[in-house]
């Protein structure tokens, strides 16, 4: 009997979305903040578990591991599903950010998913990547918000996919950023009132 193309695609893209869900819900900034004696990260500032809110506890090396780590939790993903998977690349890209937004092991109360993002973009495409992340370096040396520089990062990611010849995953792309622009909701919100913090500038709410 000849196998079936659609079972195993199918096959494919579930085990990619789990292979990136798996990496991509390894809490990292939690991780380190215990590790190092910092207590539990989700009990500080805004308790978020993403680099940001380490940077709360005065840790900048920590901060700056953890923003690398949650990086590198969605590029490794991505070019995993490359070598295993690459018809499901799209299907890991998406795992690892839903998984670290929403990780089964923290109750699905994860981060916000900006550095992740990064890493997955990527992985797809580096032309992609390379232009989140001057984005989002660049508003925040500008403007110290860290929400708004990940959120505009994000946006910017499908329009980059299209602009660069990599149209094929300005779909995924565009529905990551709307999870990350939902997720910050509560950011906008104080954006709009003009009482959202800066990097440095005191606690995110």
């Amino acid at each position: 009997m000849r196998p079936d193309p659609v079972n195993e695609a199918g096959v494919a893209w579930l085990t990619a979305i789990l292979l990136g869900y798996a990496l991509g819900s390894i809490p990292f900034g939690l991780v380190l903040t215990r590790l190092t004696g910092g207590g539990d990260l989700r009990a500080i500032g805004s308790g978020n578990i993403g680099a940001t809110n380490v940077l709360r506890t005065g840790r900048k090396g920590l901060a700056a591991a953890t923003l690398l780590l949650d990086m590198g939790k969605g590029l490794l993903a991505v070019l995993l599903a490359w070598r295993w998977f690459p018809d499901a690349v799209q299907f890991a890209a998406a795992g690892a950010l839903l998984g670290h937004c929403f990780p089964v092991w923290l109750r699905f109360r994860g981060g916000k998913g900006v550095a992740t993002l990064m890493g997955v973009s990527l992985g797809l495409a580096w032309p992609v990547g390379a232009t989140y992340a001057i984005i989002w370096v660049t508003l925040l040396a500008v403007t110290r918000i860290s929400s708004l520089a990940g959120m505009s990062a994000a946006v910017a990611a499908p329009v980059a996919a299209m602009a660069t010849g990599h149209a094929e995953f300005a779909p995924v792309l565009a529905l990551l950023a709307v999870v990350v622009l939902w997720l910050h909701r509560a950011n906008i919100a104080r954006l709009r009132a003009g009482t959202e913090p800066t990097v440095g500038g005191g606690k995110d709410r």
